[in-house]
């Protein structure tokens, strides 16, 4: 069995463009699908997969650990989230081809069964983006949380931190305080919620002023306070609150999850399959979290490839905790792709059907061409004209 080909299919989900990876074979009717979206990074990822193509033509598609080193050493540059994002789409697909050869779900093949169902939760709003990442005022918030629990969920995620400087004021304290007050009230103490600070805090000090106002109403985890790269800042804030921290979805290899690791600095791991390696990653930061004690909870805003895919990898990974998910995020959504996770009272049934278990229309998805994703992060901006992390 060889690759003859690679194939990128973009598909404009209006909130983001999803790229899938079609790795296609000399067996007929044999392929892979993968995904490697990236947000505002969409011609960055496909030129690179255009790139690393000529690597992999004629080689057998099941050596995938041999292929995911060949695309990491053999372009000499080391790769940074988008060559990352470009090796997990392809590792994604051969995994799919693997899993279809044998005729075998992809999660047995990682190791089997170590939970019956997994736990999920989605945004607030879903595809909508302001109800995402502009959650500033109660009324509003607390309509479409009731929303995501109409649809089935059990566990939702929030950002209502707002965009700030090196030091949090008490009106914006207090403000946070309030939104997650009357949240938990609405929604009850059988609701997880999650709040994701989308690395707004530029210091471990605002962070810490914003986590202690949120700890009184029992948040699930929070989410990234500060933004990545900085392990000995996520370790002091770590020491000084009591509630679950979470981060990881932008970091983009086991190299730099480490340290994390190695401080204890956080108590859930949030890697996407996307962009740190794809499987091959994923379980390697899965194994050395589970020796730190730590829970994986992936990081998936992303398309129907990627939940799939990330399905597989829950049920495999004994230190899983929950799968963020973004199911239906346009009406749309299963015309694209067929075999999509079930949803079941907050948790998606395990897949039996070989491979991902997953097929993509591809006549529908060409409906659904290339834009311009929404530059929402032009946002973050002060009334002093300060940019800000988004």
């Amino acid at each position: 069995m060889k690759i003859t080909n690679i194939r990128t299919l973009v598909v404009n989900a209006e909130m983001r463009n999803w790229v899938f990876v079609k790795v296609e074979t000399n067996t007929p009717g044999l392929h892979g699908w993968g995904e490697a979206t990236l947000e505002w990074k969409t011609k960055g990822v496909v030129g690179t997969i255009e790139d690393l193509t000529p690597f992999l033509i004629g080689k057998d598609p099941r050596d995938i650990e041999q292929l995911v080193r060949v695309m990491h050493k053999h372009g000499f540059w080391k790769m940074g989230v988008i060559g990352s994002s470009a090796i997990s789409g392809i590792e994604i697909a051969l995994w799919d081809i693997l899993g279809k050869s044998l005729n075998t779900p992809v999660w047995r093949l990682l190791g089997g069964k170590t939970h019956d169902k997994i736990k999920i939760y989605t945004h607030l709003g879903m595809g909508e983006m302001s109800a995402v990442y502009e959650t500033s005022e109660t009324a509003y918030l607390v309509e479409k949380a009731q929303q995501v629990l109409e649809k089935g969920y059990r566990a939702l995620k929030i950002v209502c931190i707002p965009y700030g400087h090196f030091l949090a004021t008490i009106e914006a304290i207090d403000h946070v305080s309030k939104l997650m007050q009357d949240l938990r009230e609405s929604v009850g103490a059988g609701v997880e919620i999650m709040v994701d600070f989308h690395g707004r805090c530029p210091s471990s000090s605002a962070a810490v002023q914003f986590i202690k106002a949120l700890e009184p109403f029992n948040p699930l985890f929070v989410e990234e306070p500060i933004p990545p790269g900085d392990s000995l800042s996520m370790k002091a804030i770590f020491d000084k609150i009591s509630c679950p921290l979470a981060t990881g979805e932008r970091l983009v290899s086991l190299q730099e999850f480490e340290p994390l690791f190695q401080m204890r600095a956080i108590n859930i791991a949030q890697p996407d399959l996307c962009h740190c390696g794809g499987f091959s990653g994923a379980k390697k930061i899965a194994q050395m979290a589970e020796i730190a004690g730590i829970g994986i909870a992936p990081h998936n805003p992303l398309g129907p490839l990627a939940g799939a895919a990330a399905l597989h990898f829950d049920i495999a990974t004994p230190n899983f905790v929950i799968q963020e998910e973004m199911t239906g995020v346009v009406p749309w959504y299963h015309d694209v792709v067929e075999g999509t996770p079930i949803l079941d009272d907050g948790y998606w049934k395990l897949p039996q059907n070989p491979g991902l278990g997953v097929e993509v229309n591809e006549e529908e998805a060409k409906k659904h061409p290339y834009k311009q994703e929404i530059l929402h992060t032009t946002n973050a901006v002060l009334d002093d004209g300060t940019i800000v992390d988004w």
